[in-house]
């Protein structure tokens, strides 16, 4: 069956609306036909800057070569077995090295599978088998996945859990501690007490899951002192601390994962996106006497752990020491923040610019005002730029964030680029 060639956006766009529900969102009808590093290029041959990365998939950028060749020779050897059938080194050298990359002063072992979701999934199965408790606490404003349980834990309704109840139960969310909005870290941790006062009894819950920043939530980061006050929580109840970096993780924030710059260790950690360069894989690193909580059996997959994947994610790791990549996002990161502020100080509509790492964010309020958040100028923004070349996603609980996920491989001068765009965006729409 060949092929049919389309040569614009709109025939494509129409394919899709014929063919594809409507559920599926798109942030902009654009088709890709070839993307390199940071920069994309559409079917009708226009250039893009890509400040999304895929959602935080491409920190090391489109088509890296490394990732590439990685890709291509394992495709010469082995494409699929089933891990839990026949077994492959890659798997098993790949969770050799996020075991050490791990925080934690403990022995810690890794399990892989295919998605953010399943990672979540998984990190929970093993939390409840481990405690031989049900209860979760999340957060609100945190995001987890689109499955009925990962749902259930996200704490945002529309657009993701319109709809589709009946969640899983003993699910509960306390507040994410969030100043500009006026919830401090005593705040965040009453309400965690709340939960466990009102709601459920401690020594019913499992597990405490939170995002370092909140991706979709809108780019919040979980104060140091508010995740050590909550693992003292945990630890006088016995209550593991999930650490969800399907987004933070492989780099983004300036350490492989953010809950490096914790005071303190989390029980497990999911992984997923930027793990293997543009590949399908996903894992849970956790402490090994947890992660051993499930018997033979319990945990895996189908593809879980593909051996392409892992292959990938191998040739990941190794680009990050190469090209170092860990502090490229540092200091790309004090680039963006630089830039952004830049442009700022001359839009009152920027009533925020802040991150973690290159995990950068700015958040709109309508004239400067905090308690109107400016969805549709972050719609029109986001729009504008993408007219000018600049892929960008907005996120947050009113719409009203516009956040920058640009590859860590970008140079400085794509990056001023970018910001440029920007900046000449909110002047056309004054």
């Amino acid at each position: 069956m060949s092929r049919q060639l389309q040569t614009t956006n709109a025939a494509l766009m129409a394919r899709r609306q014929a063919a594809v529900p409507r559920g599926v969102g798109q942030a902009h009808p654009v088709f890709i036909a070839r993307g390199a590093n940071a920069e994309i290029w559409d079917v009708e041959g226009r250039r893009y800057i890509d400040f999304a990365g895929g959602i935080a998939v491409l920190n090391t950028g489109h088509c890296h070569p490394a990732v590439i060749d990685a890709v291509r020779a394992q495709l010469e050897l082995y494409t699929h077995t089933c891990f839990q059938v026949v077994a492959y080194e890659p798997y098993v050298e790949l969770a050799e090295r996020l075991n050490t990359l791990a925080p934690g002063a403990f022995a810690k072992k890794t399990l892989f599978l295919s998605t953010g979701s399943e990672a979540v999934e998984n990190a929970v199965k093993i939390a409840r088998s481990y405690t031989k408790r049900g209860g979760i606490i999340a957060f609100t404003g945190g995001y987890h996945g689109r499955t009925l349980l990962t749902l259930g834990l996200t704490g945002k309704v529309a657009p993701y859990k319109s709809g589709f109840g009946p969640f899983p139960a003993e699910v509960f969310h306390a507040a994410f501690p969030n100043p500009l909005h006026g919830v401090g870290v005593e705040d965040a941790l009453a309400s965690v007490r709340t939960i466990l006062k009102n709601d459920i009894e401690p020594d019913r819950v499992a597990a405490f899951i939170v995002e370092p920043v909140q991706g979709e939530g809108g780019f919040y980061v979980a104060p140091p002192e508010f995740i050590a006050g909550l693992k003292a929580i945990a630890d006088e109840h016995g209550i593991l601390l999930i650490a969800d970096e399907v987004q933070t993780g492989a780099g983004r924030t300036g350490t492989w994962y953010a809950c490096e710059q914790w005071p303190v260790a989390p029980d497990l950690i999911t992984s997923a996106k930027s793990l293997a360069g543009g590949f399908p894989l996903s894992a849970v690193t956790g402490r090994a006497d947890v992660m051993d909580a499930p018997g033979p059996g319990g945990l895996g997959g189908t593809y879980a752990g593909s051996p392409v994947a892992c292959a990938a994610a191998l040739a990941v790791l190794q680009a990050f020491e190469d090209e170092q990549l860990l502090a490229r996002s540092r200091a790309m990161g004090q680039r963006l923040i630089k830039g952004l502020k830049e442009i700022a100080a001359g839009e009152p509509a920027i009533g925020d610019v802040r991150g973690l790492g290159a995990m950068v964010a700015i958040e709109l309020f309508e004239g400067g005002d905090l308690q109107r958040p400016a969805a549709e100028l972050t719609r029109r923004v986001v729009a504008e730029a993408a007219a000018r070349g600049l892929i960008l996603l907005s996120c947050g609980s009113y719409g009203n964030v516009v956040r920058i996920l640009v590859p860590l491989t970008a140079s400085d001068e794509l990056v001023d680029e970018g910001l440029a765009i920007i900046a000449s965006s909110f002047a056309a729409l004054r």
